[in-house]
């Protein structure tokens, strides 16, 4: 009797389930925390359950109740208040306290298997996209070409995203889910985040449009890559692939056949990355999980549900009316072609670590050739950012209705430009969509604080945009690959 074979997506759902459960009952306890302090000038680590704890310094006393508003607390202390800092529970006080952390569960002690699986991926996607972009630009043969399929791909990604962001503000004023927030739940998420905001509105934040397109042209390549600068690598490859149609054909061509060769290693490198890959979205599933747990989601339930139902939208009819419309594909094919590259996009949360599975699931599933998956995709994972923009028109009405604002049609309208702009040449790894929205919310004069209201579940809704972004970059390919007739059919009985 033969052995049951899984396939690889089905295995790496059931680790993303099966992961969501594990960090479900291994999760972090709020009433609970580990505290390191000195007792005759030895460490003692100890892990203390409390259902409030007291904060006495220099005579004052603050009670909290929660593990991390404890933390944050503490860090927030200078020098000379921690050494005055007296920790009080029921059973025991504590002095000399130096460190306080959350207590890590074994769902949280597992993380570093999914971050491995990350980073392997990262590691690709840099030479992926060097290599394959290379051998597409020179197999074009002509300027001409590249200037079309160039122009086409990027007013069709600037197009989409602010659809994107078109559907997250009408969705907002909708629903309205900055109105159902109670103003209990408001003072908790803003004490509880209000550290954290504090440190990303100190950050340094400047837009300008002639900046960007500067910055798109790499000092030095090497230092390019190192920092993953993806859109100063597309310019580096385009340039050279340029430059070799330029050349002799006997100089030319061992170049582009060792990229070629070169390209070809690296997506084999995907296939074996890839078995291990129910293994990274367990970890980084149930670390998440276990991490910030349910209770956020009910808290914050109607902004969430605005979010996703906005991603859904955007996802399912505008990139399946793409597909279908523009494409000339079944969007049933796609999405049953692209699927790997969603959930892996779901679980890394990055639209760079995604990338060579993207470029896999394009090629080998949909039929898209490599001179244009070489191209539209590096591409898409640093402008195409639909998910982030939706999510962000969402925030911006949530925060603005929470705070009582009104945001007006132009303001609105600023909103939606602004948000394409910034999508260009942001860096495609989680949690830059928070520094996106602080641009956005300056821009209209909406509070920068109210971040601190929607930062608990960012992580969750990254997740989810990513697939958004992912899926984006996929249905363009397409598209591009159908006007320029390099889609050919394919069997995805094995997919």
């Amino acid at each position: 009797m033969g052995r049951i074979k899984i396939k690889l997506h089905t295995q790496i759902i059931l680790g993303l389930i099966l992961g969501a459960i594990f960090g479900g009952i291994f999760h972090i306890n709020k009433n609970e925390i580990t505290i390191i302090y000195k007792v005759n000038n030895n460490l003692v680590t100890e892990r203390v359950k409390f259902d409030s704890l007291e904060f006495l310094i220099n005579g004052k006393k603050e009670i909290l109740n929660n593990h991390t508003n404890i933390i944050q607390r503490f860090n927030q202390l200078s020098s000379d208040e921690k050494n005055n800092l007296i920790l009080v529970t029921k059973e025991k006080s504590f002095r000399q306290v130096q460190e306080i952390k959350k207590v890590q569960t074994i769902a949280i002690q597992i993380k570093p298997i999914g971050t491995i699986f990350i980073n392997l991926l990262n590691m690709i996607a840099i030479p992926l996209v060097l290599s394959s972009l290379i051998v597409g630009v020179a197999s074009l043969g002509n300027l001409k070409k590249l200037a079309r399929i160039g122009s086409k791909t990027i007013l069709i990604y600037l197009s989409t995203t602010a659809i994107a962001i078109s559907i997250g503000l009408i969705l907002g004023n909708l629903i309205q889910p900055g109105k159902k927030l109670n103003e209990r739940t408001k003072e908790e998420l803003l004490l509880t985040y209000k550290t954290e905001v504090a440190q990303k509105v100190q950050t340094e934040i400047e837009f300008n449009i002639l900046d960007q397109l500067v910055n798109v042209v790499p000092k030095n390549i090497f230092k390019a890559m190192t920092n993953a600068e993806m859109l100063q690598i597309v310019f580096f490859a385009l340039m050279v692939g340029i430059a070799l149609n330029f050349i002799s054909q006997s100089k030319s061509e061992p170049v582009i056949k060792f990229f070629d060769g070169f390209s070809d290693t690296m997506i084999k490198l995907v296939d074996i990355v890839m078995k291990i890959a129910p293994f990274g979205v367990f970890a980084l599933i149930s670390a998440t999980i276990a991490e910030f747990g349910f209770e956020i989601l009910e808290t914050l339930f109607w902004y969430i549900f605005t979010v996703i139902i906005g991603l859904l939208i955007h996802t399912i009819f505008i990139y399946g009316g793409l597909v279908k419309f523009f494409g000339k594909l079944s969007p049933n094919v796609f999405f049953k072609g692209i699927r790997r590259a969603q959930i892996v996009a779901f679980s890394t949360s990055s639209s760079a670590a995604t990338l060579p599975v993207n470029m896999e699931c394009c090629e080998e599933n949909l039929g898209i050739s490599k001179s244009i998956t070489g191209f539209t995709l590096p591409l898409g994972a640093t402008i195409n950012m639909d998910g982030t923009a939706l999510y962000q028109g969402v925030a911006a009405i949530f925060i603005s209705q929470v705070f009582g604002m009104e945001l007006s049609l132009y303001e609105q309208l600023v909103i939606i430009f602004t948000a394409v702009l910034a999508s260009i040449g942001t860096a495609p790894v989680p949690g830059v969509g928070i520094i996106m929205l602080l641009i956005i919310l300056k821009t209209v004069h909406i509070p920068e604080i109210g971040i601190a209201l929607i930062l608990g579940v960012d992580r969750v809704l990254d997740m989810c945009r990513t697939v958004t972004n992912v899926t984006g970059d996929a249905a363009v390919s397409v598209v591009i690959a159908k006007t320029e007739n390099q889609l050919s059919k394919v069997d995805l009985s094995e997919a």
